[in-house]
């Protein structure tokens, strides 16, 4: 039987165990320590001056403090990208607010300006102003977000910006997660860093930092004895998470070039093939390729290429289903052109790691050539 070959697996070097090494030689094991604000300015430095960066245990648990920090609360709406992974609107939920979901365009894959003004303007003529804007740069491909950013100031609305896929990319030379008013990251085991869980809460308003840090730590007050004068939450990463994170942080550089490397390689590996297409950068735009899609047009499916590249051993996933067409969310209002279901439908996902071999890519590219 031939080896697994993985979608996205994780990618650890030595420094990573350097740095745990230390946390356990040092006996900082507890959830905080040294390495956890070392993390926070190794994030810092690599995304912009002046940012301010909290470490978190999860992507989903910087969305959720980010909706409280944004006083988003029961009975409130909050704008999101219907195509997206579950995680960007769950957190909504939590909150007891309502999603709305606003579909994508056809140059990035991501929120469409546009029908997010319509959807605005229409939740305000039902007396309904949206509290908030989750927007998400998926597969690592920055989305409009200066248009989006554009629209949410002119209706007064913050703007959540979910980089949790899209560490390592930019437009013009700008960092993702630096656009909006808070940035989300994930460093969960398939991306393209990971501390194994976690994930991280980025703005430029330090205090919003400083309280998310608070609210992380079970808003434990001030106080020698456990006083609470806040709901609190335990979102705080630990130590040994961020050992691992700042030992990848140094590798970060590579583990884009080899990610944008593996998207090259499928590209050439594919040319000719008039059944098969990629999401190319607009101009401007710098993708980290975290996972490379494709599209699959013709006789040809794309279910039937994902069926038989897991027959050979090889995993390969489809595109987000749309959150409009979650059981889960059926009832959520939602503005849609189609372009997120066209997606879902002809879209695959091929194997895209940083530690993938060239005999592995070969395998892969092979094998979707023989289905044609």
């Amino acid at each position: 039987m031939n080896k697994k070959i993985w979608l996205s697996s994780p990618h650890m070097g030595k420094k990573e165990f350097e740095y745990v090494t230390e946390a356990f030689e040092t006996n900082w094991i507890a959830p905080l320590g040294p390495h956890v604000d070392g993390f926070e300015k190794d994030i810092e430095a690599q995304l912009a001056e002046g940012v301010h960066v909290a470490a978190l245990s999860a992507g989903t648990a910087a969305i959720h403090l980010a909706l409280i920090l944004l006083d988003v609360k029961a009975g409130d709406e909050v704008i999101c990208q219907s195509f997206t992974f579950s995680a960007s609107a769950n957190p909504i939920v939590y909150q007891g607010a309502t999603p709305v979901f606003v579909d994508s365009e056809k140059d990035t894959w991501n929120m469409d300006p546009e029908l997010l003004r319509e959807a605005i303007e229409a939740r305000i003529a039902k007396g309904k102003k949206p509290k908030a804007i989750i927007a998400v740069h998926l597969y690592g491909m920055p989305a409009r977000i200066k248009e989006i950013m554009a629209v949410a100031r002119e209706y007064e609305i913050a703007v959540v910006e979910d980089a949790a896929e899209a560490l390592g990319s930019y437009i013009d030379g700008q960092a993702m997660g630096t656009f909006g008013d808070l940035g989300i990251l994930s460093f969960n085991g398939n991306k393209i860093i990971t501390t194994s869980g976690g994930g991280a809460l980025v703005s430029r308003n330090e205090e919003w930092i400083k309280k998310a840090r608070f609210l992380a730590t079970q808003a434990r007050d001030a106080a020698p004895h456990y006083q609470h004068s806040h709901i609190g939450y335990n979102y705080r990463m630990s130590n040994v998470s961020a050992a691992i994170g700042r030992g990848q942080m140094a590798v970060l550089a590579d583990r884009v070039a080899q990610r944008r490397s593996n998207h090259a390689f499928y590209m050439n590996a594919f040319t000719g093939m008039d059944a098969i297409s990629f999401l190319e950068e607009p101009e401007g735009y710098f993708s980290n390729r975290w996972l490379t899609t494709i599209l699959v047009e013709g006789k040809v499916s794309r279910e039937e290429i994902r069926l038989a590249l897991e027959e050979d051993q090889i995993e390969s996933r489809p595109l987000w289903k749309p959150m409009h067409l979650q059981p889960v969310f059926t009832d959520a209002p939602a503005y849609t052109n189609g372009v997120s279901e066209g997606l879902f439908e002809k879209g695959l996902c091929l194997p895209s790691g940083s530690n993938l071999s060239d005999d592995d890519l070969e395998r892969v590219a092979e094998k979707v050539k023989s289905i044609f």
